[in-house]
């Protein structure tokens, strides 16, 4: 599903945020990244589907090459990844109903998008896919209206509306409390395990990864020093990756 070699990203010489990055992943795997904030996981996941652009390296997605595409080839593909923001990035004074659907305008002519012209076959996905994150209730309420939480599961379906094949998730769960950060969770999860979608989430909870990860990636100064099993993910290996043994990030 996606296959990654030789990525490099660097804004100046010195400083390269991502070194030579490797990485491979199936379909309908459930794949963690875990590192300390400035480590590169944001930024890798913005390659991949080149909301960054990469200074090097090759991005195979679907096979398709994702860093010689053009601008409007581009667009095609991303319309297979879904992204899910640790801020939301929801129209605060639009409905849950009309910021799903904004989902949709991967596939829409500039026009159709501007005035947000939808089939009925849209609309009735959008609404199967609320329902199906218990957010059907809430479809016609403002999202300025609703709980982080809420509001997390509104930035799903926005993704998952587009029908992708793989789901990027930047920290979804970093601004929410454990309750509605285990709702994330498991809705990742069963997203992953039945409908066959391929989902890579950065999180900054070990022990989050270490539940619900299929394979689990360490990122230390943009380099991979982890790649295993769940319960390959040692003291030693959490020291390689966050420098130091931080006591709340030890799994027993």
């Amino acid at each position: 599903m996606l296959k990654i070699k030789d990525l490099y990203k660097s804004y100046n010489i010195k400083t390269p945020v991502l070194s030579m990055i490797e990485m491979e992943l199936k379909q309908g795997e459930f794949v963690s990244i875990i590192g300390p904030s400035g480590a590169g996981k944001s930024t890798l996941l913005r390659c991949i589907n080149r909301m960054i652009e990469p200074s090097e390296g090759s991005i195979v997605f679907d096979e398709t090459e994702i860093t010689s595409l053009s601008k409007k080839a581009l667009r095609g593909e991303r319309a297979k990844i879904g992204m899910v923001f640790q801020h939301y990035n929801l129209v605060s004074r639009l409905t849950v109903f009309e910021n799903v659907l904004h989902g949709r305008f991967g596939y829409k002519s500039t026009l159709k998008g501007i005035l947000s012209i939808f089939t009925e076959e849209e609309k009735q996905l959008a609404l199967e896919i609320l329902d199906k994150l218990g957010m059907k209730e809430f479809a016609y309420k403002r999202c300025d209206q609703l709980s982080g939480g809420q509001k997390q599961r509104v930035g799903i379906a926005r993704a998952l509306v587009q029908q992708p094949k793989l789901l990027l998730c930047d920290e979804p769960i970093a601004s929410l409390d454990p309750n509605s950060s285990k709702v994330i969770m498991d809705h990742l999860k069963e997203i992953c395990e039945t409908m066959g979608i391929t989902v890579l989430v950065n999180l900054h909870q070990v022990d989050v990864a270490v539940k619900y990860s299929d394979r689990i990636i360490g990122l230390n100064k943009g380099r991979v020093v982890f790649e295993g099993l769940p319960k390959e993910l040692s003291n030693y290996a959490i020291q390689d990756i966050y420098g130091s043994e931080l006591e709340d990030l030890i799994v027993e």
